[in-house]
């Protein structure tokens, strides 16, 4: 009897170490998943004050050009109407940087807007004056800026949704990301299709 106790007593304490390692295993699993997770907030944190700091800038660049441009008011418009867009959808997107949705939503906009940018940019050749004006070679130098800061950030975004998704989708991780279904969602990166879009606009003055 007593050694069937010892046996039972040794059975039930090597199933509740078991069960501890069991436990501090998926406890590990899935606050690495939350760092991770809280990373990608982080870096497109960056992304979206560079992009606020570049919408911020553009109503000025077309407030100046205005001046200049007098005939080019669709071209304007269709600048600050895609500004407005891209601002739209980027407040979207800093609510929750891990919907792959608002991610996709947000490239669109920035792409539509880099596109009447570059119109844009396209036409002020022909306006010697403005390019000239002080105003705008302040305002273009200070994109120039931002946007280098954008594509920096950017890629710290999309290094921190790649070191996410692989480590949500490897072995045994995929097994606590199936038990919490909701809680980890796949994460969209930051791609760049257009070959255009990687060029910063620039004016030649």
């Amino acid at each position: 009897m007593g050694i069937a106790l010892l046996i039972v007593g040794g059975l039930v304490c090597a199933t509740a170490i078991v069960v501890l390692l069991i436990s501090i295993w998926f406890v590990g699993i899935y606050n690495n998943l939350v760092k991770l997770r809280e990373r990608i907030k982080n870096a497109f944190a960056q992304i979206d004050v560079q992009l606020k700091r570049r919408w911020d800038l553009i109503p000025n660049l077309v407030e100046t050009a205005k001046g200049y441009m007098k005939h080019e008011r669709e071209t304007l418009e269709a600048v600050i109407q895609a500004r407005n867009q891209a601002a739209s959808a980027g407040q979207r997107a800093s609510g929750d940087p891990g919907d792959p949705q608002a991610i996709q939503a947000l490239m669109g906009a920035e792409a539509m807007l880099s596109g009447s940018m570059g119109r844009l940019f396209a036409l002020m050749e022909n306006y010697p004056d403005l390019k000239a004006n002080e105003n705008m070679l302040n305002v273009q130098e200070e994109l120039t800026t931002t946007e280098n800061k954008v594509a920096f950030a950017r890629q710290a975004y999309n290094d921190s949704v790649q070191s996410y998704m692989t480590a949500r989708d490897i072995f045994p991780n995929n097994f606590v990301v199936g038990f919490f279904s909701g809680k980890f969602k796949p994460a969209e990166s930051w791609v760049i299709e257009d070959e255009s879009e990687k060029q910063t606009p620039q004016v030649s003055f």
